[in-house]
């Protein structure tokens, strides 16, 4: 009774034991007995890992979502109301940008920076003077 050695499970407490086991992927995984035979136990340990790490996030989501929905309805008047997920800007896209940075630059190099005061004039605005340009019109 006050033995620290383990004692080996009895075949009737292993038996038991997978038959529990195949009970639960049946009901929580929708197996067959068959598809559940053919399981390895590395495969059996490893998705009831992934169950369990999924039962841990959900909790956690609806503990965060709670506390949340609490703070909120108890925030100051006219204080802003605290988002449960904060936005987060995308990386940019590297590729993307060196290819695009390459092209404006090419473009400049055919057709100058005209392409600016297009869109200056299209959004019906007058573009700001810089001190070369004030220069170039100054004779400076």
């Amino acid at each position: 009774m006050g033995s620290d050695e383990a004692e080996e499970p009895t075949p009737e407490v292993e038996k038991f034991s997978d038959l529990q086991q195949m009970a639960f992927f049946i009901v929580n995984f929708h197996m067959s007995k068959q598809e559940f035979e053919v399981l390895t136990e590395l495969e059996k340990h490893l998705i009831l890992k992934e169950w369990e790490n999924k039962i841990v996030f959900e909790s956690t989501m609806m503990r965060n979502a709670v506390l949340n929905a609490e703070l909120n309805v108890n925030r100051k008047k006219n204080s802003h109301f605290i988002e449960l997920h904060k936005k987060r800007q995308q990386k940019a896209d590297a590729h993307y940008n060196q290819n695009a940075r390459q092209a404006i630059e090419e473009n400049e190099a055919k057709e100058g920076k005209r392409w600016i005061e297009h869109i200056y004039q299209a959004n019906g605005l007058r573009r700001p003077k810089n001190k070369e340009e004030r220069r170039e019109i100054d004779g400076r």
